[in-house]
């Protein structure tokens, strides 16, 4: 499965919220809206019907699309980033569903389920090349999935990479995974970013209260290990 690199325009974007936004993930109230960045970064939830709506955070209210019907997704569950505004259609409006929206573009992440250990061939058939991951207003724990921005050496822009997020590394720690990244030998050239979010759901089933992701991974300066705040969904769960 290979991650998607970023464009010249959306990686100006993302910088461009995290400068304005100060990792605020939903600006309705813009005054001046600029449709070349990311409003939010979320999760979109299809419904049985077609329809759909996104939830931007663990606490906030789903948010409902007024001028798409259906998800451009189809029954996938993914990540994305969403750039939208406030739907002013007063047909829309309901005292239950305050959070109608009008969506100007929406754009999803490469989504995946986190892979099995196999011991002591993970280097060998998920790979050992090096990344870093980028502290960003992207990169979290929420509704269930890690999102992560990555960066990486990228010889040829047409070769693909290939990242998997390898759980059970810990017996002792369920929520302990290694970040594998394999390059295929495209391991020379320009610095360039991705991003990736990994589905949790396999872990959530069993997680009693609000948990500690931990992510292990080679990065050009040696191993490195970070932490995520994962909610318990059951507990937070603003979709039912």
């Amino acid at each position: 499965m290979n991650i998607l690199k970023l464009s010249k325009s959306m990686l100006c974007g993302l910088m461009a919220v995290a400068t304005l936004a100060s990792c605020d993930h939903d600006n309705d109230n813009n005054e001046i809206h600029d449709l070349t960045r990311p409003t939010a970064l979320v999760t979109v939830h299809p419904h049985d019907d077609g329809t759909f709506c996104f939830s931007i955070d663990d606490f906030s209210a789903p948010r409902y699309p007024c001028n798409m019907k259906t998800s451009p997704f189809g029954n996938r569950k993914v990540r994305a980033l969403v750039n939208y505004v406030q739907c002013t259609d007063k047909s829309h409006s309901h005292p239950m569903l305050p959070n109608f929206v009008n969506i100007n573009w929406i754009d999803s992440i490469r989504t995946k389920m986190p892979v099995e250990t196999l011991g002591e061939r993970d280097a060998e058939v998920y790979g050992n090349d090096p990344i870093e991951i980028v502290r960003d207003w992207v990169t979290l724990a929420e509704d269930g999935f890690l999102t992560l921005r990555v960066r990486t050496l990228w010889g040829n822009t047409n070769n693909k990479h290939y990242l998997d997020l390898v759980s059970g590394v810990n017996p002792e720690n369920p929520y302990e995974f290694d970040l594998r990244h394999n390059a295929k030998g495209d391991s020379h050239g320009q610095w360039a970013d991705a991003l990736i979010a990994f589905n949790l759901d396999s872990i959530a089933k069993h997680q009693r209260g609000d948990v500690k992701v931990k992510v292990n991974w080679q990065s050009f300066s040696g191993k490195k290990s970070t932490e995520f705040l994962l909610r318990d969904q059951k507990m937070y769960d603003h979709n039912k």
